[in-house]
């Protein structure tokens, strides 16, 4: 017994008392204590049990598993169990999504204000979702120097119009994403994303282009009888580690198919140099691979999606908003370290001969124009 109720007596019991109990709530005995002049004292033990938030935890992770609240009671309380349920046990579909929606605004509300500039955050990917015909969220996944991923903001939008996307950046800068550190970014080639991206980081600012997203769509758009041999010519470019013969290869491959596909020879010189990005650095083989794509941030977007899949209708962008950081968050918890963290110091000094070297020529520039 805590030494401030020291000689208190027991009082007998309120039989009323309800506490928090899987997912939903119990009615037990709450013992009454009072002191030796007869005074009602408070349990610390019993207080803790009230207030503890256990049922908006319990919503919140059966809900993230994909636990409908429809099948809610069903999930917690077994029909031929001797833990009743009744009306006001608090596990009902209406009380489930009560929980859910109060305990998510709160962690929302946290993540989306938390501070960045203790994260050493040496690459960011940003990539958005659908989640309407009218709504998109678009998302940033920093990765810190020691190979570590986090979640870092997420914006909502009716399309990834290069505003939503500053909007974005804007609200990372603002929670301490210094713009004068040197960064690599990663997109999967949206035109929006790298406007709000050099508008905010210089005209400088390194971006990587997604490689499979490329030669993706370049792939939709060839006659099967082209894929394996434009597929090859694709790996064989990017696995090399000299960026002038990369680009040489690339510029053979589209005057190749100048004849055949017209089209999809233009679309192979689109961005080239923000495809090499990875080889222009001097990047090791494993740390290219891990950088050239968007594969880490696709991998949370999927996470979102299996989390949301039993959402029927959005009734707002807050909901949405809410549900996408849950999920992020979820998807944090299956995080691995990125597997050339290793050769993330070679990233440091790429990247800081790199300004260097545009901030050098932007002088002399400068200098010429005088």
């Amino acid at each position: 017994m805590p030494a401030a109720m020291a000689g208190a007596v027991i009082a007998g019991a309120e039989p009323r008392g309800k506490i928090g109990f899987h997912a939903g709530k119990v009615a037990v005995e709450r013992p009454r204590v009072r002191d030796l002049e007869g005074h009602e004292l408070s349990l610390p033990s019993w207080e803790r049990a009230v207030t503890e938030d256990w049922l908006g935890k319990w919503a919140m992770n059966l809900m993230l598993i994909n636990v409908s609240t429809r099948k809610f009671r069903r999930a917690v309380r077994l029909p031929e169990g001797d833990v009743p349920a009744p009306a006001g046990a608090g596990v009902s579909k209406s009380a489930a999504s009560r929980h859910f929606v109060a305990l998510s605004a709160a962690r929302m509300k946290e993540w989306v204000g938390a501070d960045l500039s203790g994260l050493d955050i040496m690459v960011v990917q940003i990539d958005g979702i659908h989640i309407s015909e009218h709504l998109v969220l678009v998302a940033a996944l920093g990765i810190d120097s020691e190979g570590f991923k986090h979640p870092l903001g997420l914006m909502e939008g009716a399309t990834e119009h290069s505003a939503v996307v500053q909007a974005l950046i804007d609200d990372l800068i603002e929670r301490g994403l210094d713009p004068a550190v040197p960064r690599l970014f990663i997109i999967d080639g949206s035109k929006a994303l790298a406007k709000a991206i050099r508008h905010s980081f210089g005209r400088h600012t390194p971006i990587q282009r997604c490689q499979i997203h490329k030669a993706r769509n370049i792939m939709e758009r060839l006659s099967p009888a082209l894929h394996a041999s434009v597929r090859r010519a694709l790996r064989q470019a990017w696995e090399l580690n000299d960026a002038a013969k990369a680009e040489k290869l690339i510029r053979n491959l589209a005057r190749r198919l100048e004849r055949d596909a017209p089209g999809v020879s233009k679309s192979i010189l689109e961005g080239l140099d923000e495809i090499l990005t990875v080889s222009r650095l001097g990047l090791p083989a494993q740390l290219r691979r891990s950088l050239a794509c968007t594969n880490i941030i696709e991998n949370m977007m999927g996470t979102v999606r299996r989390v949301t899949r039993n959402v029927k209708r959005w009734s707002s962008s807050s909901m949405a908003l809410r549900w996408t950081a849950a999920a992020m968050n979820e998807a944090k918890k299956g995080f691995r370290r990125l597997k050339a963290y290793k050769q993330l110091p070679t990233l440091r000094v790429a990247l800081a001969a790199h300004y260097e070297e545009t901030n050098n020529r932007a002088l002399v520039q400068t200098a010429k124009a005088a």
